[in-house]
C-alpha cells in the first residue's frame, strides 16, 4: 500500500510531466531553455513577495513569472537591446532581488533549498488541484493554438504572411509557460525545472516523426522521469527533485542508444 504523502508526490509529478512535455517540445523547437530559465528565477522573488505580503506563496511565484514574461515581451520590442542581453537581466536581476528580499522576511523560517531544488514529497491536495486546473487551462489554450504556433515555429515570416497574429501568439505562449512553471516550482525547484521541461522533448526527438509525436513522447518520457525519480528517492534516500533531473538525463542518454536501433527496426 502507498503512503499518502508518496501518492500525492508521484500524483503532483506525473501531472506536470504531462503539462511540461507539450511545452517542452516548443521550447526545444524554439530554442528557448533560457527563457524558462529566466522565468524559473523570476519565481524566488515571488516567493519572497508572497512571505512579506502574506499572500499565497504559489500566487506570488505565477504572479511574479507572468510579470517577468510580460516585460521581456516588452523588451523584445525595443530593437537596441537583444532579446538574450533582457534574459540575462531579468533572470539575475530578479534572483538576487528575491535573495534580498528574502532576507528582510521576519518570523518566518524559509527553506531555501526547497524552493531551490524542489520538494515534491511534500506536495499537498490543494498543489495537486491548483496543478490540475492551471495545466488543463495550459494545454486547452496549446492545443487551440497548436497549428498557428507551429507555423509561426517553423517560419515566422511565412506565418504574417498568411495573416497569423505572430506577436500575439508568442506573448500567450511566453504567458502560459510562465503559468506552468510558476505551478512547477515546488516539485523540482528554481534550478531544475528547465530540465524538466527540455531534458523529456529532446530524448521524444529521437523518436518521433511528428510535432504531435513529439508532444506526447515529451510527456511520456516526463512521467517515467517522475517515477524512476522518486523510486531512485525513496530506496536510495536522495533528494527528490535532483533524482527525477537524473533520471530524465539517463532516460535521454538510453534513448541516444536505443535510437539507432529502433530505426533500424521500422525502416
Amino acid at each position: 500500500m502507498m503512503d499518502d504523502f508518496l501518492f500525492r508526490a508521484v500524483t503532483g509529478g506525473v501531472l506536470l510531466a504531462c503539462v511540461c512535455g507539450p511545452f517542452g517540445a516548443f521550447i526545444v523547437w524554439r530554442r528557448m531553455a533560457f527563457f524558462g530559465d529566466m522565468l524559473a528565477h523570476s519565481a524566488l522573488l515571488g516567493v519572497a513577495l508572497g512571505l512579506l505580503i502574506g499572500v499565497d506563496v504559489r500566487l506570488g511565484m505565477i504572479a511574479t513569472c507572468l510579470a517577468s514574461a510580460l516585460i521581456l515581451a516588452i523588451g523584445q520590442r525595443q530593437s537596441r537591446i537583444g532579446s538574450d542581453t533582457v534574459l540575462g537581466m531579468l533572470a539575475h536581476s530578479t534572483l538576487a532581488l528575491g535573495m534580498v528580499a528574502l532576507a528582510f522576511v521576519q518570523g518566518v523560517a524559509v527553506d531555501i533549498m526547497a524552493y531551490l531544488f524542489g520538494d515534491i514529497l511534500a506536495v499537498n491536495t490543494t498543489d495537486i488541484w491548483i496543478l490540475a486546473a492551471g495545466g488543463s487551462f495550459a494545454i486547452a489554450v496549446l492545443i487551440w493554438m497548436w497549428r498557428p504556433l507551429l507555423a509561426v515555429t517553423v517560419s515566422p515570416e511565412i506565418a504574417a504572411a498568411e495573416s497569423i497574429p505572430v506577436e500575439r501568439l508568442r506573448l500567450i505562449f511566453m504567458l502560459l509557460m510562465a503559468l506552468v512553471i510558476g505551478m512547477a516550482i515546488k516539485i523540482v525547484g528554481v534550478l531544475l525545472i528547465t530540465a524538466l521541461l527540455i531534458v523529456p522533448a529532446a530524448s521524444a526527438r529521437f523518436f518521433a516523426r511528428t510535432p504531435e509525436q513529439m508532444a506526447i513522447g515529451a510527456a511520456v518520457f516526463g512521467m517515467a522521469s517522475v517515477l524512476a525519480g522518486i523510486a531512485l528517492s525513496w530506496h536510495v534516500d536522495t533528494p527528490a527533485g535532483p533524482s527525477i533531473v537524473i533520471s530524465a538525463a539517463g532516460l535521454f542518454l538510453l534513448a541516444g542508444v536505443l535510437c539507432p536501433l529502433f530505426k533500424k527496426v521500422t525502416a
